[in-house]
């Protein structure tokens, strides 16, 4: 468990902390919280006490208390999306997020979506925000604007070419609103069918329904952008086929209608002049391939894509993970990059201008204060039922384990479970988080040497070597 040549590198503290936890009376029941955790870096812990009854003569059937856990705790996973908050959470998030969009591309009944949808016409369009001001990038084989070829790694890549002239409160007002910008192409997007199929609004909905799953994500520059998987879908959601007039040329030419139209005006504020947010030109709208038979774009892939930018946030333009007090907190962030600093500073420049967009608030996250994931009600399933059938899968295993009656075999065994729960604090001591670390890249390994031997399996069989 404890690699003696890496733990001899740390520091004095957390070595110290780290043979105390080892040496515990209750290290391996530890142990085995944080590995059902996957090895979370900032676990829940709980105090309390649960009790299984039989309902029909009181007699307690099981009880559990954390009295006898270490330190009287039961940690729990805390469930952050961040992947710099917690990866082992973000993982979980990940998967999910994988599963919800690929069950609306290939169709899986369990998830409320039929295989059918494959036959949809659906793309992944990614909307872009416009332009505050020339930065520094990799334009092709050409030299950026300032005369250099930037490595793919260059800190500068995404930075002002001239930081003076760049419109940093255009940027954060930008990804400020850039939710609502959203909110009207989910508006304008059915009204620009209608107006190309030549029918009322009504009529739309009584022939065809739009679904879509989206995610954001933070360009280098600090601009948040979304990528969305947008399907046609009948009458009846997606177990509905679409009217053959609902073309993928249709949705295409209706989506750059429809963000043409978005538009959020600004009026002037004191020294801030009035503006007009809207998306930038750029808007890539690209069809999904079926099968992955050549195409470009596969359902795997457009899946593992949304997934992957579903657990990051505004760190990855180097800002922190965490809301920002005082505007004197920025001397203490000296890692914290020119430009990104910049962006900070504009919200608490904008913020008394615009009090009701809590600019300062979102300042860490350069402005944004919208949802990273999002999905329209009928797209398929949602991140909660996936969650829940995770839970039923665990307690089921529970139960079994315990010998309690499962209530799908015995429907006549009815049992009341009675818990009381308190919340005693969060995350690890120095020693139990370096531990908790190595759990989790164990746990991480291992899920990667089943994923290539299946793959190599899947190899085998395609050769008709297995």
């Amino acid at each position: 468990m404890i690699d003696t040549a890496t733990a001899a590198g740390l520091d004095p503290i957390t070595l110290g902390d780290l043979l105390r936890v080892a040496g515990s009376t209750g290290f391996d029941r530890w142990e085995e919280q944080i590995r059902r955790t996957g090895g979370c870096a900032e676990p829940i812990h709980l105090t309390g006490a649960t009790k299984t009854i039989d309902r029909a003569t009181g007699t307690v059937l099981h009880s559990y208390s954390t009295d006898a856990e270490p330190g009287g705790r039961l940690r729990v996973a805390c469930g952050n999306r961040r992947a710099s908050r917690c990866p082992a959470c973000a993982w979980t998030y990940a998967g999910d997020t994988y599963h919800l969009i690929r069950a609306g591309l290939t169709g899986d009944p369990a998830k409320g979506t039929p295989h059918t949808v494959r036959d949809h016409p659906r793309v992944f369009a990614t909307l872009t925000a416009p332009s505050f001001g020339p930065v520094h990038n990799r334009p092709g084989n050409r030299p950026c604007r300032c005369g250099t070829h930037h490595p793919d790694n260059a800190p500068e890549l995404g930075t002002a070419l001239d930081p003076e002239t760049y419109d940093y409160a255009g940027a954060v007002l930008w990804n400020n609103h850039a939710g609502h910008l959203w909110r009207y192409v989910t508006i304008y997007l059915p009204r620009e069918l209608a107006a190309r199929a030549g029918i009322t609004q009504r009529e739309l909905k009584e022939q065809l329904r739009v679904s879509y799953g989206k995610v954001a994500e933070y360009q280098k520059r600090g601009a948040i952008h979304f990528h969305a998987v947008i399907r046609f879908d009948g009458p009846d959601g997606p177990e509905s086929p679409p009217p053959a007039w609902a073309t993928l040329d249709l949705l295409t030419d209706a989506l750059h209608a429809a963000a043409a139209r978005a538009a959020i005006p600004l009026p002037a504020v004191g020294d801030h002049p009035a503006r007009v947010l809207r998306w930038g030109t750029q808007l890539d709208v690209q069809p999904i391939g079926a099968f992955g038979n050549g195409e470009d774009l596969t359902e795997q892939a457009v899946a593992s894509y949304v997934a992957k930018y579903a657990t990051k946030a505004a760190e990855t333009t180097g800002t922190v993970d965490r809301r920002i007090g005082e505007l004197a907190e920025l001397d203490k962030l000296p890692d914290l990059p020119d430009h990104t600093r910049r962006l900070i500073r504009a919200c608490w420049d904008l913020d008394p201008a615009y009090p009701d967009r809590r600019l300062w608030q979102w300042a860490h996250m350069l402005g944004f204060r919208g949802h990273f994931s999002t999905k329209s009600r009928r797209y398929s399933t949602t991140l909660g039922a996936l969650r829940q059938v995770r839970a039923d899968y665990r307690a089921d295993q529970q139960r079994a384990a315990l010998g309690l009656p499962n209530p799908d075999d015995h429907p006549e065994a009815t049992t009341l479970v009675v818990a009381h729960w308190v919340y005693a604090g969060h995350g690890h001591t120095p020693g139990e988080s370096w531990l908790a670390a190595n759990i989790r890249r164990d746990i991480q390994h291992n899920r990667e040497t089943v994923r290539e031997h299946r793959a190599e399996l899947e190899a085998l069989d395609t050769m008709g070597e297995w």
